[in-house]
């Protein structure tokens, strides 16, 4: 089966990196989703880039669709703007769920073969998990 591929939309390129690493870390023990980090500016600063999105989204996208999870502020704005101006690999989406702990449910359940409802369902429970 096809898996969903998950985009991390982050001002930082440091942080969407090691949220991706952490994601594939623990969705780890057979075949892993794949997972790109679209962090930062194109020059290595602080930002979002509309380039890092796009490249990230069509690096992962194997035809079963793929799920964006992004920080706050201009990472969802951006995606928002290139779901609306139909630049995103078709049955892209937008994931509203908490970005570190989303992630690892969104690339768990797409590992698992889940498809994209699925993925982004396991990834916007996430808002359901309780630390006490």
């Amino acid at each position: 089966m096809t898996p969903v591929g998950i985009v991390l939309v982050s001002h930082s390129a440091q942080v969407a990196e090691s949220v991706a690493q952490l994601a594939r870390g623990l969705a780890a023990g057979g075949a892993v989703a794949p997972v790109a980090p679209a962090g930062g500016s194109p020059d290595g600063g602080l930002g979002t880039s509309a380039e890092l999105v796009l490249a990230a989204a069509a690096a992962v996208d194997q035809g079963a669709g793929v799920a964006l999870l992004a920080d706050l502020g201009s990472s969802v704005l951006t995606v928002k703007a290139l779901l609306e101006d139909g630049d995103l690999p078709p049955n892209s989406r937008l994931v509203d769920a908490p970005f570190l702990e989303g992630a690892v449910a969104a690339v768990v359940a797409a590992s698992a073969g889940a498809p994209l409802e699925a993925v982004a369902a396991a990834a916007t429970e996430a808002y359901d998990y309780r630390k006490t």
